[in-house]
């Protein structure tokens, strides 16, 4: 398979004015994307990927510039690109002002550990399918507590594992 050139990927990388920002190659061997990461990339100076094709980049050029691996998931796709792309939206859309309403951004999946809870909108009734009464009280404080049991019961469910890292923080915490 085509390996890309150390020679020619570090004096790719070494052409660059890197400042302070981290070097990442998209890679299934990399640590996973995690929100937390994106935070920390988003309030960063900036980041620069590496995409590669085929077979990936020569071994020696990733431990010679200290180059970070990141994996969007536990599969493969032909090359980096759209990897880069799910990081670059992961974290563009934390900058001030992107979202609109900074507020929201607080309540979303993996923010708090626990994925997010369902979401309604009209008609109240839809094929025989209602939206949740307590949704329409106008008693904030059941709505809150509706939604936190719902993302709890979703994320024991479908995550187990975040799950479980969320009921280990909370016992640290």
């Amino acid at each position: 398979g085509m390996v890309l050139r150390p020679d020619v990927v570090a004096a790719t990388i070494d052409a660059v004015d890197r400042e302070d920002r981290p070097l990442i190659y998209l890679s299934p061997r990399g640590k996973t994307l995690t929100q937390a990461r994106v935070r920390e990339l988003s309030s960063g100076p900036g980041v620069i990927l590496i995409c590669g094709r085929f077979e990936g980049l020569d071994e020696r050029v990733i431990e010679a510039r200290d180059i970070e691996e990141v994996s969007i998931g536990d599969y493969i796709l032909a090359g980096g690109e759209v990897a880069a792309m799910v990081l670059l939206e992961a974290v563009v859309r934390l900058l001030p002002g992107v979202a609109g309403n900074d507020l929201s951004l607080e309540e979303e999946s993996f923010e708090s550990g626990l994925l997010e809870y369902p979401h309604y909108t009209r008609p109240r009734v839809w094929e025989g399918r209602t939206t949740p009464d307590v949704l329409l009280s106008g008693d904030h404080g059941a709505v809150d507590k509706w939604r936190r049991e719902k993302s709890e019961e979703l994320t024991r469910i479908r995550r187990p594992d975040l799950w479980d890292a969320f009921k280990e923080h909370k016992e640290q915490g």
